[in-house]
């Protein structure tokens, strides 16, 4: 396939300027139609998809860390993690847990990396929030970092100027001694309950079976836990899963 004819330096500098004029709808629209994984959400390119439902899918890396890397990806556009509204999020922290357990069991490793990269410096490649679930081993160096000795005093002016930061945002008093209590960040609940705002979507945290098809509407109710598989009933979805890596 012929590659795609490289922009002048005049040409970089003048789309810059167009998209820096660019309203926020028109920009957001423009990232939606040319987001990759927009594109794979919509069926309009292919992958090799383990999990969907209404608010996510799970799919296997096509440039993997390591043998099982999967991507969980919202399936509404946010750009990087603050966007994400926090039932969201948490939903599919519930989701990387479960398929945490999933990989360690199957392919037999030893951990996981939890892994989100937030901004293009971070090694972020698309402008589509995800979450990287990476299966680790012992010296597999996927991940190799070193470890650095960092200056106490320059932890101690770090925490200082966040804190003050935190302070200033929650617009309260620094405390005054190290013993009285930090400002609590508020829940997503106290927050809508606060603005009076509703709930953008419930989202059931009921363990569901991997499709490869959009599953009913799903809510986050007050639901009676799942009843208790049995362990040849478990097993067996495991390995059916298990067979999608190989």
């Amino acid at each position: 396939m012929a590659e795609a004819p490289k922009l002048t330096e005049e040409q970089a500098k003048a789309l810059q300027e167009k998209l820096k004029n660019m309203p926020p709808e028109e920009l957001e629209r423009l990232q939606r139609e040319n987001c990759i994984f927009c594109k794979i959400i919509h069926g309009e390119m292919q992958t090799r998809k383990i999990y969907e439902d209404d608010v996510c899918l799970v799919t296997l890396d096509i440039a993997p860390a390591s043998k099982g890397h999967l991507l969980i990806i919202p399936k509404e556009h946010y750009s990087i993690m603050p966007q994400v509204p926090d039932r969201v999020l948490a939903y599919i922290c519930v989701i990387a847990k479960r398929f945490s357990q999933i990989v360690l069991r199957t392919l037999k490793v030893s951990g996981t990396n939890i892994f989100i990269a937030n901004g293009s410096v971070a090694g972020q490649r698309a402008q589509h929030f995800l979450l990287h679930l990476i299966p680790r081993k012992e010296g597999d160096k996927v991940l190799d970092l070193q470890e650095k000795i960092i200056n106490q005093e320059m932890v101690e002016n770090v925490k200082i100027a966040v804190e003050d930061k935190l302070f200033q945002l929650m617009g309260v008093k620094k405390p005054e001694s190290k013993t009285e209590n930090l400002p609590r960040i508020q829940e997503p609940a106290e927050m809508e309950q606060e603005e009076g705002s509703k709930p953008e979507k419930k989202i059931s945290t009921r363990k569901k079976t991997p499709i490869l098809k959009k599953s009913p509407s799903v809510e986050i109710v007050n639901e009676e836990p799942a009843k208790e598989k049995q362990p040849e009933e478990e097993e067996a979805n495991l390995n059916d899963i298990a067979n999608l890596f190989r």
